[in-house]
């Protein structure tokens, strides 16, 4: 439990650090034509951390589900190897229904930066 709680917290560091970094990147302004007000200027920082924060978490779920699902799959076929084909087959339903729930994360994030 010891080096869980490790990793999560490097996991979390390196979060945070990364977020620390993006921060010069979203606070610049618009180089060419009139500046944008303040209002617009946080409305579309908010939207873009909104944006990314979203898309993030769908990854890290996702990627979290298919890992616990493929590592799952190969202990089942390691103890039924005469099951083989079944497991796999639902495996690849399983994963196929993980990354339709990212693709449509991703949809709902692409209509908040360009629609909303």
């Amino acid at each position: 439990m010891n080096k869980l709680m490790k990793k999560l917290w490097i996991l979390g560091l390196v979060l945070l650090l990364a977020a620390a970094l993006a921060v010069p990147a979203l606070a610049a302004g618009e180089e060419a034509g009139e500046p944008a007000s303040q209002e617009e200027t946080q409305e579309d920082s908010g939207k873009t951390m909104a944006s990314a924060v979203a898309i993030g978490l769908a990854a890290l779920g996702g990627a979290l589900g298919m890992g616990v699902a493929t590592g799952k799959a190969a202990e089942s076929i390691g103890r039924q190897p005469e099951a083989e084909g079944k497991i796999r087959t639902t495996l690849m339903l399983g994963l196929v229904f993980i990354e339709t729930a990212i693709i449509y994360a991703l949809l709902v994030v692409i209509l908040i930066i360009f629609v909303l």
